[in-house]
């Protein structure tokens, strides 16, 4: 049932000191898009003071987060819930932050739209909305290694690919969400955090 991912146990590390930046102090984090569990337990691990809410869209993801979850057997660490970022719908109503870590590019364009209705619809004020990936930024040279993962995605699924920042942003200020900040990560990846307007 525990399913492992090679990408998951890279990109931890560096985003550890990101989140514990970010994050609040206390509270709930929902994570959209949790898939194998492994980042759950790691940074539930990391922040004791916080509970940590995996979710996934897929029932096979279910089984590996709850196999994950009772292997480290944290007790900040929640049962999985089903949650489709697409959907009007969350089993959520409220939490402190949300996290979300290479979703938007793995997933059709509606879930990214998605995720920032549910996103501005649950945060608490001044919460952050934190995504971690590969993005397209406008200005900016784009390395051969995002337009060779960009292509990969689309032969895989045409409605999959590396979003333009840009384009993400819109959609978040549709919604009532303002671009906070983007922070430069390893592997030409970038974190970056939406904010409620006027709760910076």
């Amino acid at each position: 049932m525990k399913r492992h991912a090679p990408s998951a146990e890279r990109n931890r590390e560096p985003l550890l000191p990101v989140l514990r930046e970010l994050l609040p102090s206390r509270g709930n984090v929902l994570e959209v898009a949790s898939g194998t569990g492994q980042h759950a337990v790691f940074f539930a691990r990391a922040f004791p003071e916080l509970t940590w809410q995996p979710t996934d869209a897929d029932p096979d993801a279910h089984q590996s987060i709850e196999a994950w979850r009772q292997e480290e057997a944290l007790p900040n660490v929640r049962s999985p819930l089903a949650l489709d970022a697409s959907s009007s719908i969350w089993p959520v109503e409220s939490t402190d932050a949300i996290v979300c870590i290479n979703m938007v590019h793995i997933s059709p364009w509606e879930a990214c739209q998605g995720l920032m209705r549910g996103a501005a619809r649950v945060l608490s004020s001044g919460g952050p909305l934190i995504l971690y990936g590969a993005y397209f930024i406008e200005g900016q040279p784009t390395a051969p290694s995002n337009l060779a993962f960009d292509a990969s995605l689309r032969e895989r699924n045409p409605a999959w690919g590396v979003r333009e920042l840009g384009a993400v942003t819109e959609e978040a200020r549709a919604h009532g969400l303002e671009r906070d900040r983007v922070i430069d990560m390893p592997s030409n990846n970038f974190t970056v955090v939406f904010r409620q307007r006027g709760d910076r």
